[in-house]
């Protein structure tokens, strides 16, 4: 992973492979933003003119390459668009930064080290450049071929592995904030793209037991507690929902409790992921076109799990305890039909109307098993409907919630870390639709409104009085596209950022 230094030192005198500068987009044209002055001194002044000669306009997203000036030791000035630029009184905003540093970092794959003269007013400002270096140079190459055993690499030529060390001009070195910032940053990101890799692992050799070997790995690491119930564990407790998505695979399934403790907490977070390392739709299954990215329906248990981490690692004086409902769902002569009733952890039957519908069922269970030990607030978090796809389209997530006061609380966490959001109703009148002749309730509904119907299939296994939200990040979670700022194709990190952010607020009793 790319490594993060501080660095008061002068853009001319530094030696690296590139220098990195911000330009916004002006009234009249690009603007060379804070942090660039010793690279447009050096162009006399001109380096604006010079940018928009070459095309540039400062529009977010934007990345201009240039020869550096003479007396550089760097050879190449790259120009990242920021975006309209702030007003007189106003700060670049931390996610336009975020962004920026995405971009550069992606465009510096293979280089050794650059040196980031992006804006830094505040600490702030720090960890928002850290996380957009990070992020943006992450790579998932370990299924390619290194030529080990073949004498040829299968690799392509430009791939040359992500940027090795990035230097953040403007940061200083002694200051507590700034260095707690970038710890704050490392800890994230890291964390994050090992939730990518999760999400980017062959589904062969992401397994429940395979994903909860990781998550013991590290348990171990950073001290947390950690309990994993095999199938017969499942099967003697009666996690029917689990058992029954399941039932129809040779990979068996597993429930995971990780758990962090604070010395100093009060207050107790309970995250609960959806992690389906497969699905194939079960018998109700997929069609032609739907299976390919699959792999990625896991991505809920990634957010949870690396969160959990994160919060180990930041020291947060909160407890937070994450759920890992882990399970593939395959069809075979074991697995539940269509018309089968399903006896869930809390007691409650479930007619199964769509085994495609698996990931309520598994959630079902873990929030059940969740709401017994009275956290102040369960998050769950899922790719769980196409339909939030249809409302939100491929980078934003909905979120649901029993409780309005907190699901404003946790859209506000999201667009603070920069995660888009929106906040989704939970209408009474498509609870009758999932009413069922046979068991308490089914697994389906409407079709109109589907995720909202999923939400509220959930809401049926939140315990009494307890605060509860639920994310549906069937969108943002696999990038199907290019990459774009710090987001790269493939597994995301969804909610990793929001769900930290939510234990960080508890923490500073800001949760609402």
């Amino acid at each position: 992973m790319t490594a993060l230094t501080l660095s008061t030192a002068a853009a001319p005198g530094l030696r690296a492979d590139a220098i990195v500068i911000g330009v916004a987009k002006g009234t009249k044209g690009p603007v060379v933003a804070p942090g660039a002055e010793a690279v447009d001194t050096a162009y006399d002044g001109k380096l604006a003119a010079v940018l928009e000669t070459l095309g540039a306009s400062g529009a977010e997203g934007e990345l201009t390459k240039l020869p550096a000036p003479a007396g550089f030791k760097a050879p190449l000035v790259i120009a990242v668009g920021l975006g309209a630029e702030p007003g007189p009184d106003a700060e670049y905003d931390a996610e336009a930064l975020r962004r920026a540093a995405g971009v550069a970092a992606r465009a510096l794959t293979g280089a050794k080290k650059a040196a980031f003269a992006l804006p830094v007013e505040d600490a702030a400002a720090v960890g928002a450049i850290g996380e957009g270096v990070l992020l943006g140079a992450y790579s998932f190459d370990t299924y390619k071929d290194n030529g080990a055993g073949t004498g040829k690499s299968l690799k392509a030529k430009n791939d040359r592995g992500p940027l090795a060390d990035g230097v953040l001009l403007g940061g200083k070195p002694r200051d507590a904030a700034h260095k707690a910032a970038l710890a704050r940053a490392t800890a994230v990101s890291e964390e994050l793209n090992r939730a990518r890799d999760l999400i980017n692992t062959p589904p062969n050799d992401l397994t429940p037991a395979a994903f909860a070997a990781i998550a013991q790995g590290a348990a171990k690491e950073h001290g947390l507690k950690i309990q994993v119930l095999d199938e017969k564990a499942l099967a003697k407790d009666g996690y029917g929902g689990i058992l029954g998505v399941g039932g129809g695979s040779a990979a068996t399934p597993r429930l995971v409790k990780l758990s962090y403790t604070h010395a100093d907490a009060d207050k107790h977070l309970a995250f609960v992921g959806k992690g389906i390392t497969y699905d194939s739709g079960g018998i109700s299954l997929k069609p032609a076109g739907h299976n390919e990215t699959m792999k990625c329906d896991m991505s809920g248990a990634a957010a949870v799990f690396a969160a959990v981490v994160v919060a180990a690692r930041l020291g947060l004086p909160v407890n937070v305890t994450g759920w890992l409902a882990l399970a593939e769902n395959m069809p075979s002569g074991t697995a539940v039909r269509p018309g089968d009733v399903l006896r869930m952890y809390s007691g409650k039957t479930v007619e199964v109307l769509n085994t495609d519908a698996e990931g309520r069922l598994v959630l079902a269970d873990a929030l059940w098993a969740a709401s017994a030990e009275q956290p102040d607030a369960i998050v769950d978090v899922a790719t769980l409907t196409g339909a939030m796809m249809l409302a939100l389209g491929s980078r934003t997530f909905g979120i649901m919630s029993n409780d309005d006061a907190f699901r404003s609380t946790v859209h506000e966490a999201a667009e603070e870390v920069g995660e888009p959001a929106w906040p989704m109703p939970l209408p009474e009148h498509l609870r009758k639709g999932m009413d069922s002749p046979t068991a308490d309730i089914a697994n389906m509904g409407e079709r109109m409104g589907g995720g909202l119907v999923a939400g509220l299939f959930l809401r049926e296994f939140v315990g009494e009085g307890i605060t509860w939200a639920h994310l549906d990040i069937a969108g943002p979670a696999f990038n199907e596209g290019g990459a774009f700022g710090y987001t790269p194709k493939g597994g995301t990190g969804s909610a990793v950022r929001t769900l930290v952010r939510l234990a960080e607020l508890t923490a500073e009793g800001d949760l609402g």
